[in-house]
């Protein structure tokens, strides 16, 4: 099964339902979190759509919990549209945020963008680069055989730039392709995720030799 959808109001969830349906994506819908934690131990699923507002247990909570043993990409589906509540919905463990009403185009080309993130269709689901190895299935990075704490933007950026390692990546590019093309992300959050990558990979992050910055355009991975 690829999408679990969580949604209570009726109208919208039949809406969502169908036009992902009829994008060749099978889906399950349920109207409350309790229905899908229920579904959750019955099936598995690629993908989650996931409403904050729900009767009984809300979307936060329900993440919170779900976060504890399943890693499927999550996207968070909410009429609260403040700075907090969607600092709350990834720091909770969301990949990403949609704020309602939402065209339903804008939020295929979001699960579209976080299922090809999540499930890229890579030769062996390996990248390597001199001492980094990244198992893309497994969203794992090691460096000389040492695990890295390495997860969530941070490595979908590293895999993105090590795809393309030797080649200059335009810095708008790799944001889209991290954070979606409809994102309301700053650009500046780039600069931050850059930031916190190469202090975990580079043996001096002020004088990088993995994550090389182009001025003015972006970013070349290695050599």
């Amino acid at each position: 099964m690829d999408i679990l959808l969580i949604e209570d109001n009726e109208e919208l969830g039949q809406l969502i339902y169908d036009f992902v349906k009829n994008s060749d994506y099978s889906v399950d819908w349920v109207k409350s979190a309790e229905e899908g934690f229920d579904r959750m131990e019955k099936n598995t699923y690629k993908l989650l759509l996931l409403d904050v507002m729900l009767p009984g247990q809300d979307g936060f909570t329900a993440l919170t919990q779900i976060r504890k043993e399943n890693n499927m990409p999550v996207l968070m589906m909410s009429a609260r549209a403040d700075d907090d509540s969607k600092i709350l919905g990834m720091e909770t463990g969301a990949d990403d945020y949609i704020e309602k009403p939402f065209s339903i185009p804008v939020l295929l080309s979001k699960i579209k963008a976080l299922l090809r993130r999540s499930y890229p269709d890579q030769d062996n689901g390996i990248l390597t680069y001199k001492s980094i190895k990244v198992d893309i299935g497994a969203r794992t990075v090691t460096k000389a055989g040492k695990a890295l704490d390495i997860t969530g933007k941070e490595f979908d950026i590293l895999v993105c730039l090590m795809k393309n390692a030797g080649k200059v990546v335009d810095k708008n590019a790799l944001f889209d392709e991290v954070w979606g093309y409809y994102s309301d992300t700053e650009m500046s959050s780039l600069n931050v995720y850059i930031r916190w990558l190469r202090e975990k990979i580079e043996e001096n992050p002020k004088e990088p030799e993995y994550i090389i910055t182009i001025w003015r355009v972006g970013y070349r991975f290695g050599e």
